[in-house]
């Protein structure tokens, strides 16, 4: 993750944002403590995806029965099928 104050983000701020975006760098607004964080939706959605993996392997080490979904769902999920 790379710290920027805000200072060193003004003269630029769009190139922040391109770096988190395509370069899937972290970027953390910083003043002394971190009151903001740029990071690409992908990131999110990875950070997402994590959880929800480790949120059913959890339920299901607990032996609660978590939601199914079928393969075709998951690949209509993915952008995968119709």
């Amino acid at each position: 993750m790379t710290e920027v104050t805000p200072s060193q983000a003004r003269p630029d701020p769009a190139a922040l944002v391109r770096r988190a975006a395509h370069a899937r760098e972290t970027i953390a607004l910083t003043d002394g403590h971190v009151p903001a964080r740029l990071l690409s939706p992908q990131v999110r959605e990875d950070l997402e995806d994590a959880l929800a993996i480790a949120e059913r392997e959890r339920r299901a080490a607990q032996g609660v029965p978590g939601e199914a979904i079928g393969h075709d769902e998951v690949g209509r999920m993915l952008g995968l099928r119709p």
